[in-house]
């Protein structure tokens, strides 16, 4: 059975699954990876090296002859000229997040580019439409990363943006198989969209501090901080994050440390490690492809199963 919608017809793709747009982790291992796998690898803009995203996208040549795209993260990015930048790269898919999806979309689009903007509301998802966007990334608030301090779960958020709009919609925030796959069509999407499971994935480039204690990790092990402030996060329970998830008047962003020593050199304390709830549903690293093969037969052998049980009675 092939996948056929309005996303993978957009998108140029075989399997409509995203690959989240993850500051220094979406580059072009990672994200070849996915491309080549049959889904869409992003490349990511938010850790502000706009001359190794620059390098990155060059590698994504060498590395996949398959469709790709990239995120412009708003809050994160300063450069004026990010539109320009992102054209200029010759992508024809881009995702826009953490900002006003009125700032890029009509300026991408008179240049050809397919635009979807993450929203974490409905007012936000309205928002969007209303500026142009060709379709939405509606992020609940399970998922890890940068979140919106009033966060609403993906089973309440997705089914209730698919009422209101129209355009097609990637759904993300607690993603893993297929069987949760299947899930977010039933309520809406078309595609769905994996963060935790890439960065724990063999091709993500993250030390392996931080994949261990994604599959170690249980469904409880995650901790929402921020809720007074903005960006909110979602990330794994360490000794730091466990001191910031109840205080109001610290502003996490101020204590996220030195990153990389985080990301690349395995010091969980260090920083803060962006994960989603989901991390208490990996229990291995294994290569991206096997994942999205895995997670394309589940998601069939689900709904076929379903069909079977209900559709005659």
């Amino acid at each position: 059975m092939q996948f056929k919608n309005r996303i993978t017809d957009l998108l140029g793709i075989e399997i409509p699954i995203v690959q989240a747009p993850m500051g220094w982790i979406a580059r072009s291992p990672l994200a070849s990876a996915v491309s080549n796998a049959g889904g869409l690898g992003i490349i990511e803009t938010s850790s502000g090296e706009l001359d190794a995203i620059r390098k990155e996208v060059i590698k994504m040549r060498d590395l996949t002859d398959k469709p790709f795209g990239v995120n412009i993260a708003q809050a994160f990015v300063r450069d004026p000229e990010i539109v320009r930048f992102v054209i200029d790269q010759g992508v024809k898919f881009v995702t826009t997040s953490a900002g006003n999806p009125e700032r890029y979309t009509e300026e991408l689009k008179r240049a050809g580019l397919t635009v979807f903007h993450v929203v974490p509301s409905l007012s936000a998802a309205l928002k969007a439409v209303q500026a142009g966007v060709d379709g939405l990334v509606v992020e609940g608030g399970e998922g890890g990363g940068f979140k919106n301090p009033r966060e609403v779960s993906t089973m309440v958020l997705l089914p209730l943006v698919r009422s209101q709009v129209d355009v097609p919609i990637i759904a993300a925030g607690g993603f893993v198989d297929g069987k949760s796959m299947a899930a977010a069509f039933a309520l809406g999407a078309e595609a769905i969209q994996m963060g935790t499971r890439m960065v724990s994935s063999l091709e993500s480039p993250v030390h392996q501090n931080w994949k261990d204690a994604i599959v170690n990790a249980k469904e409880t092990d995650t901790v929402f901080l921020n809720r007074a402030h903005s960006p909110a996060l979602r990330a794994l329970r360490t000794e730091k994050t466990t001191r910031l998830e109840n205080q109001t008047e610290t502003n996490a962003m101020t204590e996220f440390g030195t990153a990389l020593d985080l990301y690349f050199g395995g010091d969980m304390e260090a920083s803060i490690a962006l994960t989603g709830q989901v991390c208490g549903r990996i229990d291995s690293v294994r290569p991206v492809a096997e994942v999205i093969a895995e997670v394309r037969e589940e998601f069939f052998a689900t709904i076929g199963a379903l069909a079977a049980q209900y559709s005659s009675r």
